[in-house]
């Protein structure tokens, strides 16, 4: 009888211990893909068909905010730290330090990142971050990757960005990398947003987007791998930073390991719930000081 008790009280303590945030990872790799400039308003008029298939594969919004303004560094910044401007103190669209003093800093003497938190809990593991624009690395904090690196001027050699992240991929295996193309927001200042040119660049980025998911495959960790694609904002006409919905609404695509098919939601999200959603899926402590919201509906 005291056998039987004392099994049934550690099955469940189990299931309390489960249900109560000590459960494994979801994904062992998470491969996060940024496009800078990206507005939702492009989603259906697109020809995206890799994006489009990790979509009908996965979950996915189309009403993700940014925070403002609706510009780059700021809404880089609140992604990956989960917390907005008020908090974080990076306030502009070139932020290369906070203009307001962070609420806290962790031990790099930066506010608390994702991928700081990353470290901290998987010491060993292999994470990267590669990017077309210069002001990604003052966001990212650098101590905690193993690489991080700028690919050469787009204009000069268009495919640098993608082969830097094949051969990443394939070489290193990473656990959690991201990779972060210039070029919708570089088109959209030039030729506009919503212009044949704009949707040429979109296009040509999502072959981009479909060899790196091939070099997932090729380097054997696909079916352990959760694929994040999104934008810090949109635009209209040839800028952005306002507070309209064609600059404020972004896309965010979730797909892979563990997350529901064919999920298209509507819950409120904004650009500071990613890092909370990245913490979800790698079981990583939120510190207090962030406010965003991990997007769990989408999980199974």
């Amino acid at each position: 009888m005291k056998q039987f008790v004392k099994t049934v009280l550690i099955i469940l303590f189990f299931h309390a211990a489960t249900g109560m945030g000590f459960a494994e990872r979801k994904a062992k790799h998470v491969i996060f893909i940024g496009l800078d400039g990206w507005g939702s308003y492009s989603f259906e008029k697109a020809e995206m068909p890799n994006i489009k298939k990790l979509a009908e594969d996965g979950a996915y919004t189309l009403r993700k905010r940014s925070v403002l303004p609706s510009s780059s560094a700021v809404n880089w910044a609140s992604m990956f730290m989960g917390a907005g401007p008020e908090l974080h103190g990076y306030t502009e669209w070139g932020s290369k330090t906070p203009e307001l003093l962070s609420r806290v800093t962790g031990k790099n003497n930066i506010f608390p990142t994702v991928f700081q938190l990353f470290r901290d809990k998987y010491p060993d593991a292999e994470t990267g971050c590669i990017y077309d624009w210069e002001g990604i690395k003052y966001l990212v904090d650098t101590l905690s990757l193993n690489y991080c690196e700028q690919s050469p001027d787009y204009n000069v050699v268009p495919e640098g960005l993608r082969d830097m992240a094949v051969r990443y991929i394939t070489g290193k295996k990473p656990d959690f990398a991201a990779i972060i193309f210039d070029e919708p927001d570089h088109v959209g200042h030039g030729a506009g947003h919503d212009t044949p040119e704009y949707y040429a660049t979109l296009t040509r980025l999502d072959g981009y987007v479909g060899k790196i998911i091939e070099a997932v495959k090729m380097a054997g960790f696909y079916d352990e791998t959760i694929f994040i694609i999104t934008s810090d904002h949109g635009g209209t006409g040839k800028g952005h930073g306002g507070k309209t919905m064609l600059e404020m609404e972004t896309p965010f695509i979730i797909s892979g390991k563990n997350v529901r098919k064919g999920l298209l939601f509507d819950e409120s999200m904004m650009q500071f719930d990613i890092a909370a959603t990245i913490a979800c899926i790698f079981d990583l402590p939120q510190p207090q000081v962030w406010i965003g919201r991990p997007m769990i509906q989408v999980f199974k």
